[in-house]
C-alpha cells in the first residue's frame, strides 16, 4: 500500500527566503531554458530571487508569498510557490506561480492559481476585482492561464536592465463580487 500524499498552501515570510531561493534555482532556469539565454536567466535570478530582492518585494512592495507543500509519510517539502501583490485599486498582480517540473500535470498549478484568486478576492473585501500577470509570450504557461479563464489584456517588451527585456503578454481575469 502506497503512502498518502497531501498538498497544502501556506503563507510564508522572511524566514522562508532560503528555501524559496533554493526552489527557484531549480524551477526558474528549467522553466526558461528554451526561452532565455543562460546569461539572462542568471541576471533575472539575481534581479528577482536574491535575498535583497525578495526582502524588498516583501517589505517594500508588499508581496505575499505562499509555498505549495507536499506531505508524504509525515515529511513535508515545498514543491511550488506563489506571490501576489496589490497593483492598484482592486487590481492585484500575480507575480510568481511555479511548481517543480516533476509535479507538473497534477493539477497543482490550478490549486495555486485558485489560491491567488482567493487572496485577491479577500484583499478586495469580496468586491469585484481583477487579477493580472505578465507571462513570457513563448511560455507554454500562456495556454494554462487561458484555460484558467484569463484573457490577453495587453503585451509589452519591458526593459529589465543589462539590455535584457521581458517579452510578455499581460493576462487578466475579472473576479466577480462575492454574493
Amino acid at each position: 500500500m502506497g503512502s498518502e500524499v497531501q498538498y497544502r498552501i501556506c503563507e510564508v515570510g522572511e524566514e522562508a527566503i532560503p528555501q524559496l531561493r533554493e526552489l527557484a534555482w531549480v524551477i526558474f532556469p528549467h522553466t526558461y531554458r528554451t526561452m532565455l539565454s543562460p546569461e539572462q536567466i542568471d541576471y533575472m535570478m539575481d534581479m528577482m530571487y536574491s535575498e535583497r530582492a525578495i526582502l524588498w518585494q516583501m517589505r517594500e512592495r508588499g508581496d505575499l508569498y505562499f509555498f505549495l507543500l507536499r506531505t508524504i509519510d509525515d515529511q513535508e517539502e515545498p514543491i511550488g510557490y506563489l506571490s501576489v501583490r496589490l497593483d492598484g485599486e482592486r487590481t492585484y498582480h500575480l507575480e510568481k506561480l511555479y511548481t517543480l517540473p516533476s509535479v507538473r500535470g497534477l493539477g497543482l498549478g490550478c490549486m495555486l492559481f485558485d489560491h491567488a484568486r482567493k487572496v485577491a478576492s479577500e484583499w478586495a473585501g469580496g468586491k469585484a476585482c481583477r487579477l493580472e500577470l505578465n507571462v513570457n509570450r513563448d511560455n507554454p504557461a500562456v495556454g494554462f492561464y487561458l484555460r484558467m479563464g484569463m484573457h490577453q489584456a495587453g503585451r509589452g517588451d519591458f526593459p529589465i536592465g543589462q539590455g535584457y527585456y521581458m517579452n510578455d503578454y499581460i493576462m487578466a481575469i475579472d473576479i466577480p463580487e462575492k454574493q
